[in-house]
């Protein structure tokens, strides 16, 4: 499976792509891919990084696994194609940009608008068996997303991270806190939302006045 990505990616990237790990999980996605029903499709592995090239990227969101179910899953985190109603966590996202920002929810869920405005949608975990959730952890993705999350922490400044759920925190525990903002809360999940650690957290505004701190342009969270 040769890797084609955005070529700012590649280029800060290049030393992971070389490295044991990831030939073997490479070899170890490709099999999955030709025995099983794998999301998100091949072309759509490394969406988040297509989208948003490496010298774009202001705000960067740290999700978990892919989606597992037949088209939700777009290679962009919380993200589903169009036509798939919004799942759980992604409906509980608009809802809170609604009442922080005043934007009505969407009809679709296809975040790739944001994207496009430099918003990183970045799971932990890029690729995962149909209908078996977490399939694909403990791989090598997570020491590869790892990689990406320290490389913009250490070649750019000013980036927003958002880190919903114990997972995410984890996973952003060494970011610079020194030159980016990182925003915490619960997860958008209804678990975690409806017993009070999401709704109000107002990362979306938040994001949008720090951003404007720093002479960035905000992010436009309407999609539709």
């Amino acid at each position: 499976m040769p890797i084609t990505i955005e070529a700012g990616w590649k280029e800060v990237l290049q030393q992971e792509f070389e490295q044991p790990y990831f030939q073997n999980l490479i070899a170890f996605v490709k099999e999955e891919y030709r025995q099983h029903r794998c999301f998100p499709p091949g072309p759509e592995i490394f969406s988040a990084f297509d989208h948003t090239p490496f010298s774009e990227v202001t705000v960067v969101i740290i999700g978990q696994d892919p989606y597992h179910g037949p088209r939700q899953a777009n290679g962009l985190c919380f993200s589903v194609h169009k036509e798939v109603p919004h799942p759980p966590s992604l409906q509980n996202i608009f809802k809170e940009i609604e009442t922080d920002m005043g934007i009505p929810i969407p009809t679709y869920g296809d975040l790739t608008a944001w994207a496009a405005q430099g918003v990183l949608l970045l799971n932990a975990t890029l690729t995962v068996r149909a209908h078996q959730a977490g399939s694909h952890q403990n791989k090598g993705w997570e020491q590869f997303t790892d990689a990406v999350i320290q490389q913009v922490s250490q070649k750019k400044e000013g980036v927003v991270f958002l880190l919903w759920g114990g997972y995410a925190k984890k996973k952003g525990a060494k970011i610079d806190r020194s030159k980016h903002l990182v925003l915490t809360s619960g997860h958008p999940s209804p678990l975690s939302a409806n017993r009070g650690y999401w709704f109000g957290n107002r990362h979306f505004s938040k994001t949008n006045t720090y951003l404007k701190q720093q002479g960035k342009s905000p992010i436009n969270w309407k999609i539709d």
